[in-house]
């Protein structure tokens, strides 16, 4: 997998996860004004290895 860092059309900094076979997986979802910003965007999602997964089917009623 790879973090890919780029520009949009409107010039903010933004950042794609894609995977071995050229799929993205995720992505910032919002463009950054500043490249250190999006850098520490893909720092959390780096760091999220211990995040938990919560099954929200079980709290839909």
């Amino acid at each position: 997998m790879r973090f890919e860092l780029y520009r949009d059309a409107q010039g903010h900094w933004r950042w794609r996860l894609r995977v071995q076979n050229g799929n993205v997986i995720a992505d910032s979802a919002e463009g950054y004004a500043r490249r250190e910003d999006c850098e520490h965007g893909i720092a959390l999602v780096k760091g999220s290895g211990a995040a938990s997964t919560v099954d929200m089917t079980t709290k839909i009623a």
